[in-house]
């Protein structure tokens, strides 16, 4: 029995939030790692779904869920039939991150913008292609969600030095390199800084310079954003750093 009235009115979504909550905070406990959720909506679904999850996202904003964010393929669900969610979950005070620009080109990035008023953006990598896109991007410090990895396993890229990362990075927009999905791709976070390294030749300096990208788009508290930030400092400055 639900006394709060949330279970009926989310179709009984809300044990699975709060079961996915509990097991954060206590992976949490174990390792020492944050963990935030991220309650996302998909675009291949009807978009008062996703009004129903942008306010069970609020419900728990504050309490484990520090955002939300629009999955799937871009291709097959407009970003802007979803604005209302997003205004739900921004009046709530959540971390907007939706997917765009992956497999559908730089419009679909500037839509996350104009009609979801995303504050990062899974992928993005289509906006490499537009240089009044990457210019807006840098100015408003919006981070992408980079994923080479995955980029190439969906025929985004044909190859890891084809994902468009030095671009994005030589016109000053903020990157956070990501694994997208581990049990999906098979590849970790670690792998991503790797191919940074590896692939795109990219130096200590530059190696955390990303890391710091990914701290300052994140929903981290300030508190454990700066630990981390300082964290970066003693790697970049070890002697075999």
């Amino acid at each position: 029995m639900d006394p709060s009235g949330y279970g009926s009115r989310f179709g009984g979504l809300t044990p699975t939030v709060e079961l996915v909550l509990a097991a954060a905070r206590a992976a949490s406990a174990a390792t020492g790692v944050g963990i935030g959720v991220i309650i996302a909506a998909n675009r291949t679904k009807h978009p008062l779904e996703s009004r129903t999850l942008a306010r069970l996202a609020s419900q728990y904003a504050g309490q484990g869920v520090v955002g939300f964010g629009l999955s799937n393929d871009e291709r097959r669900g407009r970003a802007r039939d979803f604005a209302a969610a997003f205004r739900i979950a921004d009046r709530a005070g959540l971390l907007l991150a939706p997917h765009g620009g992956e497999l559908a080109g730089p419009d679909s990035v500037r839509s996350c913008l104009d009609d979801l008023g995303a504050h990062r953006i899974g992928h993005g990598v289509a906006a490499a292609f537009d240089p009044g896109l990457t210019k807006r991007l840098a100015a408003a410090g919006i981070t992408l969600e980079v994923c080479p990895t995955s980029n190439v396993a969906l025929g985004v890229a044909a190859k890891p030095a084809d994902v468009p990362l030095r671009v994005l990075l030589d016109e000053g927009v903020p990157v956070a390199l990501g694994a997208d999905d581990p049990l999906l791709f098979g590849s970790r976070l670690a792998a991503q800084y790797e191919l940074a390294r590896a692939v795109f030749g990219l130096a200590d300096a530059e190696i955390a310079e990303l890391a710091r990208m990914s701290v300052r788009g994140s929903a981290a508290p300030p508190a454990i954003a700066a630990a981390l930030l300082g964290g970066i400092d003693a790697w970049l400055a070890a002697p075999d750093g």
